[in-house]
């Protein structure tokens, strides 16, 4: 049986941290270590990204018993559970299959919907890099440069950039699979499907993943829930105001 890689930080009651589409848990090291001054901090790679096993198949009831083998593995009954965009998504699935493991569900700028693919020029310019004949990671930029003008888009690809070996550089998240398997990524929520702990919703203020429209249909899913603005940040709030977003998420896991 395969169990998710993962960096385990501090000591209190789990927290479970899962990363968004093409990410990886070193994306949220520095964010991990401040709440691991008090909760016992995991950190996970999802499947076919950072660290975990690579496999042809890629999808939401997937990611999902993968997360519970892994609670099983470190044993594990009760959670609190934070997911970020795809994460969020897998974080929103468990909790409505395993209610009774989820303490507080904390989903970060995605809501329970259906989203069209929309990664099309990224996956385009990730599968436009050939190992064979770049050298370096400035070589790899060069390249995302001709689809993608973010610069901060360009860097979060480039954490995905290693050394395979002396000579030779990789991706860590397995780009065949992602690349055909990109429309599981927007899957919503199956219809009356509920869990009914207590849930935050961060929002980043200019992105547009969480919309006004949302909110039925995230009261519907997840009744005890609240929505949460997280000010001057997009998509990537974590890493735009970790200030603001840390207080928030500790704010709604701290109990009374």
């Amino acid at each position: 049986m395969k169990i998710l890689h993962s960096l385990i930080l501090g000591k209190g009651e789990p927290l479970i941290i899962l990363h968004g589409y093409l990410g990886m848990g070193d994306n949220w090291k520095t964010l991990g270590n401040k709440f691991a001054e008090n909760y016992e901090v995991h950190i996970v790679d999802q499947r076919n990204h950072g660290r975990s096993f690579h496999t042809y198949d890629f999808n939401y009831d997937l990611m999902m018993e993968d997360l519970a083998v892994y609670l099983r593995e470190h044993q594990l009954k009760k959670v609190f559970l934070l997911g970020h965009s795809m994460g969020g998504k897998t974080a929103m699935f468990f909790s409505v299959t395993f209610p009774e493991i989820v303490d507080k569900l904390i989903v970060a700028d995605i809501a329970p919907r259906y989203y069209p693919p929309h990664h099309e020029l990224i996956l385009k310019a990730l599968n436009s890099v050939d190992f064979s004949v770049v050298y370096s990671r400035d070589d790899v930029d060069l390249v995302f440069k001709k689809y993608i003008s973010d610069l901060g888009i360009r860097q979060f690809l480039l954490k995905n950039v290693y050394r395979k070996s002396k000579k030779e550089f990789a991706f860590r998240f397995n780009l065949e699979s992602l690349t055909d398997n990109n429309g599981e990524v927007g899957d919503g929520l199956p219809d009356f499907t509920e869990y009914s702990g207590e849930t935050l919703f961060l929002k980043g203020e200019n992105s547009g993943y969480i919309s006004t429209d949302d909110k039925s249909l995230i009261k519907s899913h997840f009744p005890n829930s609240k929505i949460v603005t997280i000010r001057d940040t997009g998509h990537w709030m974590h890493a735009e105001n970790p200030t603001e977003f840390y207080r928030s998420v500790v704010e709604f896991l701290r109990k009374d």
